[in-house]
């Protein structure tokens, strides 16, 4: 039988039975209540007309309220005249009560009158004793078919709750169990039933399919392991080292470069898993090392160059981690399946930086002499003992002081930055004051800000503690900011220098009221050789990139807030010192 069929009988089957168990509860309802309405209204009634016309007639037939009552049930008794002979009685009791009416001192017809209510009564008794058997015989019949109903009901119930989710449920999870071989790829799986219904048929189909499955997976055996050869030749004739480790971190390939650098083999190391060669070989612990840190959801690299000694020499690698997801087939969401590892060689061009940086540096340090030579022999030529100078010729001297000590600036600067490139800030953090740290530089930046008629306003918190730098640097830095704010700034102008503590660390904010910084050259204002266009060509660009590399070097930072046409406020934040956080300025 066709599950549709049975599933159409079965529901079929059991609506019709609620159905009939409806209509039966309904019709006998029914009947019981045009019984009890029948006792009701026509034998209760006459009863109850009977009752109140013995008292009335209790009263006395004379009496004008007592004649009026007993007429009045008597009209009301004609006209429920319901039982056989009922209606002789009647009018009986209405022939004996006028001749009552006429005779009320006559006892014999008063009698009379009352046995003629009494038999009206008992009449009516009798029929609602009669009535009363056939309502219970009504009820007994109801109680009797609405029960076999509800029995029949239950049972079919019964069965279709024992035997129907069996016959649906069993062969839908036999079918999903052998789906979900199929999906391991354990394509010899096959699933019989003996039913001639649709999963008959659906078994049919799904078993021609893991047959066709199984041969496609043959045949196709040969040209995927063509394939997979293809891939990892591909891989080992890459230049660069790649590893692969999947979700499990267990290895899964290393290309030829990079067994090579890591000293290991093949044979040896694939399929197991990395923690164990991590434990006997250091590279590729290092090299490791970030999956197992959390968020390894994206693509990270090492900041720092990796240097290995590998063939004899040393060679400087970058490490980037790539994360491999993919959609499995039937699915919505990605599922990671493993990592690559790359390391691409930048021996080259590390090599062309260190040139690069030793050739400023070395430059730098030969200016160095001659400018201060230039500077001293300025001096002399200022010297009132060497001979009187003429207004052009003070004039010169003032332009070649200038030059010179612009050169000055530009040859430390290029020295700094040979620092930040190398990757070598030499950093001597120790407590120091913020006062003296801002004093120093407020001094450095005197006779600028005198020459503008500029006031510096230096504000100090209380109870400022020691902070942790190098006070040399940080000094070198603040000086800059001071130095940018008197050059950007008006003349007879202010500028506030502010030094508070926030959240346990220490806080200098240099403030100027210039023209400020345009929005979109916000983000760019610490970069390397960036002059904001229109703006004075002044210096090389590199003081404000050498400031952060100095401030980020010692765990702290460094930020500007601007408003175009109203100023700049450039804040450097520093750690306080920990072994002298109970220490305050005095």
């Amino acid at each position: 039988m066709k599950i549709k069929v049975k599933l159409s009988l079965g529901i079929g089957l059991l609506f019709a039975m609620i159905a009939l168990l409806t209509i039966l509860s309904n019709v006998f309802i029914y009947r019981l209540a045009g019984d009890s309405e029948n006792i009701l209204t026509d034998n209760y009634n006459s009863v109850d007309y009977g009752r109140q016309m013995i008292i009335s007639l209790s009263q006395g037939i004379t009496n004008p309220e007592a004649q009026r009552n007993f007429k009045s049930n008597l009209t009301k008794q004609q006209t429920n005249i319901t039982e056989i002979g009922e209606r002789d009685m009647t009018e009986k009791l209405t022939l004996d009560f006028d001749s009552l009416y006429h005779s009320p001192s006559d006892s014999t017809l008063r009698q009379e009158v009352r046995k003629d209510i009494t038999d009206i009564m008992l009449l009516n008794m009798q029929a609602i004793q009669r009535k009363s058997k056939v309502a219970k015989t009504t009820a007994d019949s109801s109680i009797l078919w609405v029960s076999f109903a509800g029995t029949l009901c239950f049972l079919i119930a019964l069965t279709m709750l024992f035997n129907l989710p069996g016959s649906v449920g069993n062969p839908i999870k036999e079918l999903t169990t052998s789906i979900k071989e199929i999906a391991a790829q354990n394509y010899s799986q096959r699933v019989h039933f003996e039913n001639h219904n649709e999963f008959g048929e659906l078994a049919s189909a799904f078993n021609t399919m893991a047959e066709k499955l199984e041969e496609f997976k043959a045949g196709n055996l040969e040209k995927l392991m063509m394939e997979k050869k293809r891939i990892e030749t591909l891989i080992n004739n890459m230049n660069d080292p790649i590893i692969g480790v999947d979700e499990n971190k267990r290895l899964l390939f290393m290309n030829n470069v990079a067994v090579k650098i890591a000293g290991l083999s093949n044979e040896d190391i694939i399929g197991k898993d990395v923690r164990e060669i991590a434990i006997k070989n250091d590279l590729i612990k290092m090299l490791v090392q970030d999956l197992f840190d959390e968020g390894n959801s994206k693509t990270r690299s090492i900041p720092a160059p990796i240097k290995i000694y590998a063939d004899n020499k040393e060679s400087y690698f970058e490490k980037e981690i790539i994360p491999i997801q993919i959609i499995p087939t039937g699915e919505k969401e990605e599922k990671e399946i493993g990592n690559v590892i790359l390391l691409q060689n930048i021996t080259p061009y590390k090599e062309l930086e260190f040139a690069k940086t030793s050739f400023i540096a070395t430059i730098s340090h030969e200016l160095k002499t001659p400018i201060s030579s230039i500077k001293m022999s300025l001096q002399l030529l200022e010297n009132k003992q060497v001979g009187a100078l003429n207004t052009e010729q003070r004039s010169l001297l003032e332009s070649i002081e200038e030059d010179a000590e612009r050169l000055l600036k530009i040859t430390g600067e290029l020295l700094n930055i040979t620092q930040v490139e190398s990757g070598i800030i030499q950093m001597n953090l120790m407590p120091a004051q913020a006062k003296e740290i801002v004093e120093n530089a407020i001094n450095a930046n005197k006779l600028a800000a005198e020459q503008k008629q500029i006031k510096l306003k230096v504000a100090f918190a209380d109870n400022l503690p020691k902070l942790l730098a190098d006070s040399e640097k940080t000094t070198w830095v603040l000086t800059n900011l001071i130095s940018n704010a008197i050059r950007y700034s008006y003349d007879h102008s202010v500028i506030d220098v502010d030094v508070v503590k926030e959240q346990g660390k220490i806080k200098f904010s240099v403030a100027d009221s210039g023209q400020g910084i345009p929005p979109e050259y916000l983000d760019k204002i610490f970069d390397r050789y960036f002059r904001i266009p229109g703006t004075k060509r002044e210096g090389t660009g590199l003081g404000l990139s050498i400031s952060k590399e100095f401030i980020e070097a010692q765990g702290g930072t460094i930020t500007v807030k601007s408003n175009f046409g109203e100023g700049s406020i450039f804040s450097i934040t520093l750690n306080s010192s920990k072994e002298n956080d109970d220490k305050v300025l005095p």
